[in-house]
């Protein structure tokens, strides 16, 4: 028995391509009830801010819904532009991360070209990198005792045949940053075998999602490195997932070329101004994030005393180990039937012996902690 995701599929795509099971789903397998039904497996927040209900309830949009969102999407981008430090001609937007990193696949990986993915990882690197028809280059990452991080001379290395190097940090669904420096470092090797080479330096892409919850950024290197790209989201720190707003950061000249490859209007009237909104408070993102870490302590200690044994995080997630591909299948299962959603993986996945877990709020995890100290993990 394997601990597989709920996942609706189609018989003729890879396993990668397959997407969670929805919440009508998940409830009619388990013969549970709709309401029953908690996400432990999409890193998403309990609620959204009060703020997004009210300015939704006031219904005074950047545009009237009858009408497509400003096409340059001026507000928006120069909210998150004073919110992430840098200039507006230095922002493209998406309708989420998603969207951003598919930008980056079409600009950046012609068919036939390689994308670098450490690995494990955001499992969308490699999707979008295959529907491309490039190839993908994984590179393990270094065990639990290290974090999980990058191998950087296995990362440099394979560098060299890349046109774009996927990275993540903190790095889903392992739940850590990379160690101080290691980017940066690892920016600077790429660079100078590149010069030695006498090619171009490939395009190092760094998904921050979950920045806010770790409190740094890679950002400020692309004024050394034009061919750095960070890719933001409003869906963690801000809770607005349902919006789907995500935002690449690069120098302008990386901009202008994704630019064109942008579909005009895929981000809706109603998001463009919500996540404006939210992106002017200076309170909100921090607010979120101080409650999330909260919460985090409690629910790793409630589960660690439960007998699991649960990883260190700084994200909205956490990583637990159950020593054997077995164990954690019957947990999945055992969650499952009381409508708790947890994230597997697959047999051949190097974390199959594991589960991905959503911190959420108190009540919510309350039951996930109940759970826990029902079935035996033995």
């Amino acid at each position: 028995m394997s601990p597989t995701p709920v996942t609706f599929t189609s018989p003729d795509q890879p396993a990668s391509y397959s997407w969670e099971a929805t919440d009508e789903e998940v409830a009619a397998r388990y013969g549970l009830p709709l309401e029953s039904v908690l996400r432990f497996d999409l890193n998403t927040a309990a609620a959204p801010p009060e703020m997004a209900q009210q300015v939704i309830g006031a219904g005074r949009f950047d545009m009237p819904m009858s009408e497509y969102p400003p096409a340059d999407y001026r507000r928006l981008i120069a909210a998150a532009a004073a919110r992430y430090g840098v200039e507006p001609d230095e922002i493209v937007v998406g309708a989420g991360a998603d969207e951003v990193l598919d930008i980056i696949g079409k600009v950046f990986l012609p068919e036939g070209s390689t994308a670098l993915v450490p690995v494990p990882t955001y499992a969308m690197y490699r999707v979008i990198t295959e529907q491309r028809r490039a190839h993908v280059l994984p590179v393990p990452r270094l065990g639990s005792a290290e974090g999980y991080a990058l191998d950087l001379p296995a990362v440099r290395e394979a560098a060299q045949e890349a046109s774009v190097v996927w990275l993540c940090s903190p790095n889903n669904p392992t739940a850590l940053a990379e160690p101080d420096g290691a980017i940066q470092s690892l920016l600077g090797q790429i660079a100078a075998d590149a010069t030695s080479a006498g090619r171009d330096r490939p395009i190092v892409v760094v998904d921050e999602a979950y920045a806010e919850f770790a409190g740094r950024s890679v950002t400020a290197l692309r004024f050394e490195h034009p061919n750095l790209i960070t890719v933001r989201t409003a869906s963690k720190a801000y809770a607005l997932a349902g919006l789907r707003v995500g935002f690449g950061i690069a120098r302008p000249e990386v901009i202008a070329r994704m630019n064109p490859f942008r579909p005009p209007g895929s981000v809706s009237t109603v998001s463009v101004t919500v996540v404006t909104e939210a992106l002017l408070d200076p309170t909100l993102a921090d607010a979120n994030v101080k409650r999330v870490s909260a919460e985090r302590d409690r629910l790793t200690s409630a589960l660690t005393k439960a007998g699991w044994s649960v990883g260190p995080s700084t994200t909205n997630f956490i990583l637990v180990d159950f020593g054997s591909v077995e164990r954690a299948a019957a947990v999945a299962e055992g969650l499952l039937r009381r409508g708790l959603v947890p994230r597997a993986f697959p047999a051949t996945h190097k974390l199959a012996d594991h589960l991905r877990l959503t911190v959420r709020d108190e009540g919510q995890d309350d039951r996930l902690i109940a759970a826990a100290r029902e079935l035996d993990v033995g």
